[in-house]
């Protein structure tokens, strides 16, 4: 996901509204799809906020839509849009979720540890929409900002850190590297 930019709620809705009729697929792995008796169990909004090793207030919202594969299979084809549509809406008439959070799809199963993943691309055909997931990746948001990570080259800490929430904008390939004095 780091070539990519996070998919809102909202598009994430829009992509699914667009192919009404069409069964609705998780690829997880590549080439493993997500069993087709899954279920959407729930659907989760997280607030977040953090303070980054730069001294920087973060804060932004993730919605986490959290799939189950049953241990005894119920269906040999995976839920419509239709279905994961009226699951979103019974949600959003309880629960009013951010149009601009951060989608994550929730998955696990005895052969994958469960983790939280983006949705990456979406692969249509004339009867379904398989969403590709990706996984989650840690980044240094000092270094985004060409900042250093609290402590300058001489191990000493930086002077007041700044007090100041921003959204966050993953970056694209940034990692901390040994010897950078990053976290």
């Amino acid at each position: 996901m780091n070539s990519l930019s996070p998919l809102t709620w909202q598009h994430f809705k829009k992509v699914l509204l667009e192919n009404t009729g069409k069964v609705l697929q998780f690829e997880y792995s590549d080439g493993q799809t997500v069993d087709a008796s899954y279920h959407i169990t729930e659907i989760k909004q997280a607030p977040i906020v953090s303070v980054d090793c730069g001294g920087l207030m973060n804060s932004w919202t993730e919605v986490i839509v959290q799939l189950w594969e049953p241990a005894v299979k119920e269906t040999e084809r995976a839920m419509k849009v239709e279905k994961a549509m009226s699951i979103i809406n019974l949600v959003e008439k309880l629960l009013p979720l951010n149009p601009l959070g951060t989608v994550k799809i929730e998955f696990g199963n005895s052969k994958f540890d469960t983790r939280q993943m983006y949705p990456g691309d979406f692969f249509v055909d004339e009867d379904s929409i398989t969403v590709q997931l990706v996984p989650d990746f840690t980044q240094c948001k000092a270094m985004t900002r060409n900042q250093t990570c609290g402590i300058n080259s001489k191990n000493e800490t930086q002077s007041e850190p700044e007090n100041n929430m921003v959204d966050v904008e993953l970056a694209e390939n940034l990692s901390c590297q040994p010897g950078s004095n990053c976290c």
